[in-house]
């Protein structure tokens, strides 16, 4: 089995991991310090969410303002439409923002998009199996 980590930059690691926690993830204190803490998003899915000096100490190149580009668009799956919307409402409840883009292919497919405390962004979005049976792979 395949496990994901995606390291994002955060310039307040506090409020970063108010944020998530927020969210309804949770911390794995096994692989968090003070300067950087493992957000589980699933069983195979992690956020470590590290302040920038830790970040800049990995990265190959200069690291990017996530509130002036877009570096990543981090799209995730969600069970239906409703939990889409409880994570745009979550994101926005806990310093979060809407970045206005919503995708409702009806009946198919529903997404929003989300922004992080540092502008990195998220896509929560649902679509309908049922829509999809029968098409080819």
């Amino acid at each position: 089995m395949r496990m994901i980590f995606v390291n994002l930059p955060v310039s307040d690691l506090a409020r970063s991991r108010a944020f998530y926690e927020g969210m309804g993830f949770s911390i794995n204190p096994q692989f968090s310090d003070d300067e950087g803490a493992c957000v589980v998003i699933s069983d195979t899915i992690y956020l470590m969410i590290l302040t920038r000096a830790k970040f800049e100490g990995f990265a190959p190149n200069p690291v990017a303002d996530p509130r002036t580009t877009t570096g990543s668009l981090i799209a995730l799956s969600c069970d239906s439409r409703e939990e889409v919307v409880a994570m745009v409402n979550a994101a926005l409840t806990n310093g979060g923002s809407d970045t206005g883009k919503v995708q409702d292919m009806e009946g198919f497919m529903y997404g929003r998009s989300i922004c992080d405390p540092d502008g990195h962004v998220f896509e929560p979005f649902w679509m309908n199996p049922a829509a999809v049976e029968g098409q080819p792979a």
